[in-house]
């Protein structure tokens, strides 16, 4: 238990950055966490942090042992949770991490309602289009779109995250409407840009894949600032359904239909999924997030295909 004790100093002093930081979230006093750390790197016979007046950083081999720790202390906690998941209230920590549009505009006012049903778990939700592994970065749920990884975890499909062409009157009226998708290549284009760079406006004509991207005049990892680019009539934006859902209902954006569809890559059943380790929904805070968000989207999306 010293070790641990040790370790959990260490590891919270690298999050921290001061000694003195990490000493208070533990109600410890300073001199003894440091005195702690120091008997750590003295039983390993190595030097983990390099120590100076104003910041303490870790050497290479202190990286090395903090990023080994941080897998045994989240594989503990989980231990731990899973023997305390015998208590039937649904309480603690939960770790979410959801890509930046979707968790925006649908996940973020769907935890305001569960937090609502319940308040013992507190929420720790990080938005981020790149992408997390469960296992290592310490999420409980992980929500993406693509297509279904081939990460040993539990996929479950929310909705369609098919991409779709979409402009304002006012740009229409300017340059015309485009007749078929390889037109799309003499008009402006604004660009969604994906941890792997901006996506293409590819179409599949005979089994063959065109590129049919037009010139750029924008390209952002902010939909929403693509999409008000859009409505100011500066180009053509190729986007989720879900994200452009309430600029197709007030009209400000239009979407364009070609005789072949547009997608952003050539793999087929692009969805938004809702990924979670197996064992982790045994966890009762796991399983009352997966079965509420599972249930709350699928009636969502029941609702707006019968309007």
């Amino acid at each position: 238990m010293d070790q641990l004790r040790a370790i959990r100093y260490f590891s919270k002093v690298v999050e921290t950055g001061s000694f003195t930081k990490a000493a208070s979230v533990f109600n410890v006093p300073p001199s003894s966490l440091s005195r702690r750390v120091a008997d750590l790197e003295k039983s390993l016979g190595a030097t983990l942090l390099k120590r100076s007046t104003r910041i303490v950083k870790l050497t290479e081999v202190g990286q090395i042992y903090y990023n080994d720790m941080q897998q045994i202390l989240n594989h503990l906690e989980q231990s731990n949770e899973t023997v305390r998941s015998y208590q039937t209230t649904p309480m603690g920590r939960l770790r979410i991490s959801s890509m930046v549009g979707f968790g925006e505009k649908i996940l973020l006012p769907l935890l305001d309602e569960f937090s609502l049903l319940y308040p013992e778990i507190t929420l720790d939700v990080s938005l981020s289009d790149e992408l997390s592994t469960l296992g290592r970065d310490d999420v409980d749920i992980a929500i993406r779109g693509g297509y279904a990884p081939n990460e040993r975890v539990l996929a479950i499909r929310l909705m369609d995250n098919g991409f779709i062409p979409v402009a304002s009157p006012s740009y229409l009226e300017k340059y015309g409407m485009p007749s078929n998708a390889m037109e799309l290549k003499q008009h402006n284009g604004l660009y969604f840009k994906a941890p792997s760079g901006p996506t293409p406006w590819l179409c599949n004509m005979k089994g063959q894949w065109h590129d049919v991207s037009g010139p750029a005049v924008a390209i952002s990892n902010n939909g929403p600032w693509l999409a008000k680019k859009a409505c100011n009539g500066e180009g053509i934006l190729m986007s989720t359904r879900w994200a452009l859902a309430s600029y197709l209902e007030s009209g400000k954006l239009q979407e364009l239909k070609f005789e072949h569809e547009l997608a952003i890559t050539q793999h087929s059943n692009m969805a938004v999924y809702l990924l979670y380790q197996k064992q982790r929904y045994l966890v009762p805070k796991v399983k009352a997030a997966v079965d509420f968000l599972v249930q709350r989207i699928k009636v969502e999306n029941e609702i707006k295909k019968s309007e």
